[in-house]
């Protein structure tokens, strides 16, 4: 049977071995008392005495519910375990004479891992008389670093242990951009129509009136 860990980390009531402990809880006055009082304080108000902080000088104490609270220690606990990122560390083995196809491929896996989250292992392994071909695993291994770069930064430098050449790799915490906006000289004109202003209307102009009626002499009725 599995042990409950939670119900082993609180004493409550009777379990409270001290003179005299700090009380807390709803509708309750933070004060220090003896722990007998404590207890009866509890049995009036039908919860329990849960000691929460035993190192504390004096101890605190909570009145509560003794099942309540153990509910409530379980769901804050599954709550933080959900918040955990997990990890993976996943290998990549590479030979001291790697071709370019084999190195294309393992470098496009490593930045799904990376991109992902996962830790990445790179490392060479030589077998029988590669060893003689360290230094070009090693460059083999920076070369790989350089390449991604963009999506993880190096933990631990390559290092020889044996018939292995290992490196580590770690994600970065923002993801890589995958499409670059374009330049302003890009050729290609971006399709946005910019607001008119309303057109005015020019006022209309009131016809002159011709003037029918009898000329006097030194008048002029033309403007």
């Amino acid at each position: 049977m599995k042990k409950d860990n939670i119900k082993s980390q609180y004493r409550v009531n009777e379990q409270i071995r001290v003179r005299e402990v700090r009380i807390v809880g709803d509708d309750v006055e933070s004060t220090v008392m003896s722990t007998r009082d404590a207890i009866h304080l509890a049995e009036q108000k039908g919860v329990d005495l849960v000691e929460i902080s035993p190192n504390a000088d004096p101890p605190v104490c909570r009145l509560i519910d003794y099942s309540r609270f153990l509910y409530q220690q379980k769901k804050r606990q599954k709550e933080l375990k959900s918040k955990q990122v997990k990890i993976e560390v996943k290998e990549i083995r590479f030979g001291p004479q790697t071709d370019d196809h084999d190195y294309n491929f393992k470098l496009k896996h490593a930045q799904g891992f990376l991109s992902e989250g996962d830790k990445v292992k790179a490392y060479v392994f030589f077998r029988g008389r590669s060893i003689l071909f360290k230094e070009q695993g090693e460059v083999l291994l920076l070369r790989f670093a350089q390449d991604l770069e963009e999506y993880g930064k190096v933990e631990s430098m390559p290092v020889l242990e044996g018939k292995r050449m290992t490196m580590f790799i770690a994600p970065k915490k923002t993801a890589p951009k995958k499409a670059a906006l374009p330049d302003d000289d890009d050729d290609e004109e971006l399709d946005i129509e910019e607001p008119q202003e309303p057109v005015r209307k020019k006022p209309q102009q009131k016809a002159k009136k011709e003037y029918t009626g009898p000329k006097v002499e030194g008048e002029d009725f033309e403007d």
